[in-house]
């Protein structure tokens, strides 16, 4: 154990009290190492209230860093992260995949009926076929359920999108696999630069613009009620094409409550 600080150090800089071995071999090779540079018995003194403070958590015991090649952090939390990340990883895989391809969702929306200063169904198929049409798709079954089929057109912001992500996802990788496998030594290449790994990004952009042109199908069913109040159009399609669809029909899910934003309610 060391002595309490201000017992370290007398005015000359000299250590009076050290009944730890350990302790005491470190300290001396301080004081040796200090010698041969030929520092001040000040810095000295210094160093050793320095260090001795840095560990007055311990109890005022002064215990030595780690060794050469040691650790100084949880291994445990460690490799919980690393573990985590491996399995978050596949997502960036499963984000260029799933651009290919439409999300398909079915919702039902609700508009106002003829008897309530809306639309009758007749109506209400007309404005939906108009604006099918503005946004190329054609009619392919008008029974009960009127299906429409359009082709959505590749996206160069999209394609520069993913080649983002995908930079920024194998740079992560990178950065990991420096960390974990730093001294490692390949019998043909020696050690390997991982940052190389992000300009193998721009294959994502060219996976997504190889796949070509969509054909998404949309299905629209229109119901009414016996008062003729209120309409309801069942429509299944991608998830965009739905999303922009009643924003410009202006109409409401069923079931749900419209809340006006901050800047309607300023209106």
């Amino acid at each position: 154990m060391i002595s309490p600080i201000h017992d370290l150090v007398d005015g000359s800089g000299i250590v009076e009290t050290l009944s730890s071995s350990s302790s005491s071999l470190w300290l001396t090779d301080i004081s040796q190492s200090a010698a041969q540079h030929e520092q001040p018995p000040e810095l000295l003194a210094s160093s050793l209230i320095l260090l001795a403070l840095a560990d007055d958590t311990n109890g005022g015991v002064l215990t030595a860093p780690p060794e050469a090649g040691g650790v100084s952090y949880s291994k445990a939390s460690y490799y919980t992260i690393l573990g985590l990340y491996a399995l978050s990883f596949p997502g960036l895989w499963s984000t260029i995949k799933r651009s290919t391809t439409a999300k398909i969702k079915q919702i039902t929306y609700v508009a106002p009926g003829e008897n309530a200063e809306g639309r009758s169904l007749r109506q209400q198929a007309g404005e939906i076929m108009a604006y099918m049409k503005a946004n190329n798709y054609d009619v392919v079954d008008a029974g009960n359920t009127i299906t429409f089929r359009g082709i959505i057109q590749r996206s160069a912001s999209q394609a520069f999108f993913l080649v983002f992500c995908t930079a920024l996802g194998l740079l992560s990788l990178a950065l990991v696999l420096d960390i974990q496998f730093h001294d490692l030594v390949l019998p043909v290449i020696g050690k390997p630069n991982w940052f190389w790994l992000p300009l193998i990004s721009p294959y994502a952009g060219i996976y997504y613009w190889r796949s070509g042109d969509r054909v998404d199908e949309c299905r629209v069913r229109l119901s009414t009620n016996e008062d003729e109040t209120e309409n309801e159009i069942q429509v299944q399609g991608s998830e965009e094409e739905l999303e922009r669809m009643w924003r410009t029909m202006e109409w409401k899910e069923k079931g749900m409550v419209q809340i006006p934003g901050l800047l309607e309610q300023t209106k």
